[in-house]
C-alpha cells in the first residue's frame, strides 16, 4: 500500500486537534483504521472489565478471551489512543532498569528471572505479531550508544556481564573508531548492538492486538470513559456514563492517563510528557547512513534521544519531555535541536509531523503490578519500556486472574516507592530532579 500525504504541510499534535479520533501522527496517517467500536450502554456482566485499550488492556483481555473468559476492555478514547499508539516502537531487552541495579535492589537470583521474563515479553511481542499475522514492521536489533565519555565504560561493563553472568550473546559491543558502521550520527562514545531486541509500528501493532481480541470474543468499548469502581467483597461494580459493569475482576491499566481514578495506586506513578518528531521521506542513500542495521537507536542520556527509520524511510526521532500538564506550542521546533545534535546533516530535511503523549514512570523504572483487596488487578508505570513489559504484564495478570501465576507473583513482590507528597504534591519534586538530571545531560556531552 502506498500512502499519501501533503507535501508541504507541518503537523504539530496537540490533544484539542484530533485525527478519526486519534491524535495526529505519523502513526495515525500511516495505520489503517479500526471501525470505531460502541460505547458501553445498559447493565452489562463478565467474568473480567478491563480498564484501559493500551498494550497492556489488550493482551490481557485477549488472553483471558482464549482460556474461555468473558471480558469487556473500556478504552476512555479509541484503542491505541494513548502511549500505546505514540511511542517509539522499540522492543527491547531486559528491564527498564540495568540489571546491576536490579543484581543490587533485589539479589542475584531474582535479577535473573527478571532478565528472563524481559526476554520472553521480546518473544511474546514476536510471538503475538506472528500468530495473529498483525503487520506492523517488526524489526530486529537495537543500538544504544553512549552520549558521554563516562558512559562508554559503564556500557562496556554492561555487555561483559550480561555475556558472562547471563550468557546473553546476543549483544556486542563497538568502540568509537567503528561506530560510522552503525550511523553518522555524531557524539557518540561507544555502541552497543542488541541482536536481541525488536522495533515495531506501534499503533499498527495495538490495533492489530484490538483486532485480535475481537476475533477471540472479548468485548471492545470505546468513548467509555470509567467514572467509577466500587470494590463489594468477591466482585467490583464499574460505571461509565452510560453503563454498569458488574465483574468478578477488574483490571485496571491506564498508565499515565490514570488521573484520579483509583488513588490506592495513583502514588507509585508520576504522568510525563515525551515528544517524537516524523521527517520527510529521505533518499535511500541518507537512510543507509543514518542507520545502515534499520536498527532501533538510543542513547544514554538522562532525558534520553530514541530513533529508528520506518518502513518508507522517514526518521522518527523522540527527544525532550515536559512535567507540566502542557505541551510545547511548536513540537517539531522543540525536538528538532536534538535531533540535528546528533544528525546536522538533515539541517535542510523537513519535519512533517510532530506529537507528544503521556507516559507513567515510577522512582526506580521498574513496573508497579499488584492486586488490590483480590478483586482490582493493576499494571502500571512501564517508564518508556512499555511495547514489551506492558504486552507481558497483561499476560501475567490473565495468567494470575486465570490460575495463579509465579510471574505475578514476582513483579507484584518487587517494592514500588512512593512518590513523596502524594498525586498533588509529587509533581514539584519531580520536576527538580528532572531538570537537574537534564541540565548534566547538556554538561560535557
Amino acid at each position: 500500500m502506498v500512502w499519501q500525504f501533503d507535501p508541504i504541510k507541518t503537523h504539530n499534535c496537540i490533544m484539542s486537534k484530533p485525527m478519526n479520533s486519534y491524535p495526529d501522527s505519523w502513526y495515525v496517517a500511516s495505520s489503517p483504521m479500526l471501525a470505531e467500536q460502541p460505547p458501553a450502554s445498559g447493565d452489562l456482566t463478565y467474568d473480567v472489565c478491563v480498564v484501559g485499550g493500551g498494550y497492556a488492556g489488550l493482551s490481557c483481555a485477549l488472553h483471558l478471551a482464549k482460556s474461555g473468559k468473558s471480558v469487556a476492555v473500556l478504552e476512555a478514547e479509541r484503542v491505541g489512543w494513548g502511549a500505546s499508539g505514540r511511542n517509539g516502537g522499540h522492543v527491547g531487552t531486559g528491564q527498564r532498569a540495568d540489571q546491576h541495579s536490579l543484581e543490587k535492589w533485589y539479589g542475584n537470583a531474582t535479577a535473573k528471572e527478571l532478565w528472563r521474563l524481559g526476554l520472553e515479553a521480546v518473544d511474546l511481542v514476536s510471538n503475538l505479531v506472528e500468530e495473529n499475522g498483525i503487520d506492523c514492521e517488526l524489526g530486529r536489533t537495537n543500538i544504544h550508544f553512549a552520549a558521554k565519555k563516562s558512559h562508554a565504560e559503564e556500557l562496556r561493563d554492561e555487555v561483559d556481564h550480561l555475556r558472562a553472568a547471563y550468557n546473553y550473546d546476543q549483544i556486542s559491543g563497538v568502540e568509537s573508531p567503528s561506530l560510522e558502521e552503525l550511523t553518522s550520527g555524531v557524539g557518540f562514545h561507544y555502541g552497543v548492538v542488541d541482536h536481541g531486541a525488536r522495533h515495531l509500528h506501534p499503533l499498527k501493532y495495538c490495533l492489530g492486538l484490538a483486532k485480535a481480541v475481537m476475533t477471540a470474543g472479548a468485548s471492545v468499548f470505546e468513548k467509555s470513559r470509567v467514572k467509577d469502581i466500587d470494590i463489594k467483597r468477591d466482585h467490583a461494580v464499574v460505571s461509565t456514563d452510560n453503563a454498569i459493569i458488574k465483574a468478578q475482576k477488574v483490571v485496571l491499566v491506564c498508565n499515565g492517563y490514570l488521573g484520579k481514578l483509583f488513588p490506592p495506586i495513583a502514588s507509585s506513578i508520576m504522568p510525563i510528557n515525551n515528544f517524537i518528531v516524523a521527517t520527510e521521506p529521505l533518499d535511500e542513500a541518507t537512510a543507509n547512513r543514518i542507520n545502515p542495521l534499520n536498527a532501533s537507536l538510543s542513547d544514554s542520556l538522562f532525558v534520553i534521544n530514541y530513533w529508528k527509520l520506518s518502513e518508507d524511510r522517514r526518521l522518527i526521532f523522540g527527544g525532550g519531555e515536559t512535567y507540566s500538564d502542557k505541551f510545547p506550542e511548536s513540537i517539531t521546533d522543540f525536538v528538532r535541536p536534538k535531533l540535528l545534535a546528533i544528525y546536522p546533516e538533515l539541517s535542510n530535511v523537513r519535519l512533517d509531523y510532530g506529537w507528544g503523549g503521556t507516559l507513567a514512570i515510577t522512582r526506580n523504572r521498574m513496573p508497579d503490578l499488584g492486586v488490590h483487596k483480590g478483586v482490582v488487578y493493576y499494571a502500571q508505570g512501564f517508564s518508556g519500556h512499555g511495547v514489551p513489559t506492558a504486552t507481558m504484564a497483561g499476560k501475567l495478570i490473565a495468567t494470575a486472574i486465570d490460575a495463579g501465576c509465579d510471574d505475578f507473583d514476582l513483579m507484584s513482590g518487587l517494592k514500588t516507592l512512593k512518590f513523596p507528597g502524594g498525586p498533588l504534591l509529587r509533581r514539584p519534586s519531580l520536576v527538580a530532579g528532572m531538570l537537574f538530571y537534564s541540565l548534566r545531560d547538556r554538561l560535557g556531552r
